[in-house]
């Protein structure tokens, strides 16, 4: 397990529901990356409201079904590992904007829903083995 305690940086990738890379969710295609590079955890969030560079609204409606919503991916990890990532974060979007702030990470471990730890739970050890969770 990462041991990331202290001074990290906090990216966030503001980006659109609908937007897209190499024919699939830009989302998806930003958390495999991060996942493949080994980073610590990143997190979607989506917005109910937003807008952007070109100040159009994006807002969920009950009748609206194809709405774009806001999404922001949130990612801590070092700097050294964030800096590294953002030529390539960069090339994958079209539009939309990253964000980068100091944080203190106080805590950062692996759980399980139970609440033990996952070094000592052979459960999670294998679902997480697998890829599934």
């Amino acid at each position: 397990m990462n041991k990331m305690t202290g001074e990290q940086v906090l990216m966030r990738i503001f980006i659109g529901e609908g937007d897209r890379y190499e024919h699939k969710p830009l989302y998806e295609a930003l958390m495999e990356l991060l996942r493949h590079d080994g980073f610590a955890g990143a997190t979607v969030l989506r917005g109910v409201c937003g807008f952007g560079a070109n100040r159009v609204m994006h807002t969920q409606k009950l009748l609206d079904l194809s709405a774009k919503l806001p999404l922001v991916v949130e990612v801590v990890d070092c700097p050294e590992k964030i800096n590294a990532v953002m030529p390539r974060i960069d090339a994958m979007m079209g539009g939309g904007m990253i964000t980068l702030e100091k944080v203190t990470v106080i805590r950062y471990s692996r759980t399980t829903a139970q609440g033990c730890e996952a070094e000592r739970c052979s459960c999670m050890l294998r679902t997480t083995e697998n890829g599934e969770n």
